[in-house]
């Protein structure tokens, strides 16, 4: 079989000594096998040099021969550091170079993590953050720069209590180089080295590599971890590419404590961007913060619930707890395993949910988005939406929709928040959902229990629907009770839980009241995430024990708030109840009850 296939090598022996079992990855320079070391009986991990072309010229073939010797010589030279996967030899066999590296039982590297599991917490991030950045500051004092710091050539490997993630190490440094020793270059200088979206702008545009520029790509991978997607995606190389350079990062969501960070590292200019040495204080207060305790503030069993506000939809809303932390921005999605042991997982962020081809052909009729959907009017911005569902069970078949226009008539299950346009009713019904679900993506991140959906016009109603797919965000298991996002005024009372979302700012009149206030004076508590109790919890149960889930599942220490000065907050209402998914929002406020203003901690 030719060099590259993924099956080609299972049971070969290389150099006389190595077993190979399976494969357990790859990348551009190589596959990476598990091998049994004959000679040692223990298992490593040997990199095979792949050349996808069999007639592939002599001079590259070369150069991707040298960058293996490369590799190895680099990452030998910080063999014994924690944080960088050994390499124990380089060999030849058939020509080619292998190298020979630790076998990591039961390593994920950070991509498929992410892609499992969905963003990181803040900290999480940040105790990776500052593992990677211990081994690229051993590398620099060395001379050596990786140049391809990105999600997949981080590992994370069980620690020795058994902590699944508990070890991080650096690997693939197979473009890495040492400029300042005259070492021959095995790249063009004009070519592209390293990873679309996380190449530092300097590089992008032919610069040479610094260590300042692994530095860039470290914020790229951090941010892609706690957010859940690279700051400079787009839907081509290219763009990618001129994002870097000329565009910001998309304002991150759920940073918290690292957005100072990430701000840092993301400095287009070289000579401004943070420092290894302020980079590893700032990740380090993020991990460890000032105080290990923090303070546990009970509810009043006593009070009433804080959205008791005169609005037909609003059920009776909910008691707020004091307990419950975090960090002034937001933290993830829902923890995987929450209080009360459920195993369910709620939709935070949202599935997507798309109505195009669902439509019958609506009998010529010019009904913008089908007889089905039944609106005889387009889709407005802003508008609020009532959904009767076939059988009543939410996000199965074609919902009928009706517009409420003062969001309060009816209790809403949702609302229009963006549009896109399209040329043809193919075009709408093709790409329009995927552009909804990028248009709505972070509001629907900044909810705790929503998802969207994309109504695209019908084939007849196309130009009667505006031309255009509406793109709504709808509550996951129940009703919204009010506007989303910057519909909701400034000073109103919420009506409920499910408006809430991180990084709201809320002024606390009284303990049956919160109000939205601008967070750019004082407020009183910030929203920083969301948990949920058990099954079996009451609502009124829930007055008792939400300040004590919030503590747990949302603490302040992960979001960089002194736990001596800062105590956490929980709001309750009717309506996750209701629902059955027992959603808590956790926020954070000062002990001594005074205000807080401006971007805290």
């Amino acid at each position: 079989m030719p060099s590259g296939s993924p099956t080609s090598g299972v049971g070969r022996v290389i150099a006389g000594r190595y077993l190979l079992l399976r494969r357990l990855g790859g990348g551009g320079m190589g596959h990476v096998w598990l091998a049994h070391d004959q000679r040692l009986a223990c298992e490593v991990a040997l990199k095979e040099i792949v050349f996808g072309d069999p007639a592939e010229p002599g001079q590259e073939r070369e150069a991707r021969v040298a960058r293996a010797r490369a590799e190895a010589r680099h990452a030998a030279g910080l063999r014994g550091h924690p944080h960088v996967v050994t390499v124990h030899d380089v060999l030849e066999h058939e020509g080619l170079p292998w190298i020979v590296m630790e076998y990591l039982a039961g390593a994920v590297d950070l991509r498929d993590r992410l892609a499992r599991s969905g963003p990181l917490a803040p900290a999480e991030c940040a105790r990776i953050g500052l593992a990677v950045l211990d081994a690229l500051t051993a590398g620099h004092e060395r001379g050596v720069l990786h140049r391809d710091v990105k999600p997949a050539n981080i590992l994370l490997a069980p620690d020795r209590t058994g902590a699944p993630h508990g070890r991080v190490l650096l690997t693939d440094y197979g473009i890495s180089v040492q400029p300042d020793t005259g070492e021959t270059r095995y790249t063009m200088a004009s070519a592209l080295v390293g990873t679309v979206g996380y190449l530092a702008p300097e590089r992008a545009t032919g610069g040479p590599p610094t260590p300042a520029a692994d530095l860039f790509s470290l914020g790229c991978t951090l941010y892609h971890a706690v957010e859940g997607r690279a700051p400079f995606a787009r839907d081509s190389p290219l763009a990618s590419v001129t994002a870097v350079v000329t565009e910001d990062p998309r304002a991150p969501v759920r940073a918290g404590a690292l957005e100072p960070v990430l701000r840092g590292l993301l400095t287009k200019d070289p000579e401004r961007r943070t420092t290894a040495r302020e980079v590893e204080a700032e990740l380090a207060r993020i991990v460890t913060p000032r105080s290990e305790t923090y303070p546990r503030t009970r509810t009043d069993l006593g009070s009433r619930a804080p959205w008791d506000v005169p609005a037909p939809l609003a059920p009776e809303a909910a008691a707020p707890g004091p307990s419950g932390a975090g960090h002034h921005r937001r933290p993830r999605a829902l923890r995987a395993v929450l209080a009360g042991g459920l195993g369910t997982v709620l939709a935070l962020g949202g599935a997507w949910y798309a109505l195009a081809g669902r439509e019958a052909a609506g009998g010529g009729s010019a009904a913008p988005y089908g007889e089905t959907v039944g609106l005889v009017e387009p889709l407005r911005k802003g508008d609020c939406v009532v959904a009767g569902w076939p059988g009543g069970t939410r996000f199965t078949g074609t919902p009928r929709l009706a517009v409420d226009p003062t969001c309060a008539d009816e209790a809403p299950d949702g609302q229009v928040v963006a549009f896109v346009p399209a040329a043809s009713h193919e075009e709408a019904r093709e790409r329009g959902p995927a552009l909804c679900e990028e248009r709505t993506r972070e509001l629907r991140d900044r909810l705790a229990d929503v998802r969207g959906l994309a109504v695209v016009p019908a084939p007849d109603g196309f130009g009667a629907a505006g031309r255009r797919t509406a793109c709504l965000v709808l509550g996951a298991h129940g009703p919204v009770y009010g506007p989303l996002g910057d519909r909701r005024r400034p000073g109103t009372a919420f009506a409920d839980t499910a408006t809430m979302q991180r990084r709201d700012c809320l002024e606390v009149r009284s303990r049956r009241e919160a109000r939205l206030v601008s967070c750019e004076g004082p407020y009183d508590e910030l929203v920083l995430g969301f948990t949920r109790l058990g099954e079996d919890v009451t609502l009124a149960g829930a007055r008792a024990e939400a300040d004590t889930a919030c503590a747990r599942e949302v603490p302040p220490r992960d979001y960089g708030f002194d736990p001596s000065d800062h105590e956490a907050g929980a709001w309750t209402s009717e309506g996750p109840w209701k629902s059955g998914t027992h959603l808590v929002v956790c926020t954070v406020r000062r002990q001594n009850g005074g205000t807080m203003e401006g971007a805290e901690p």
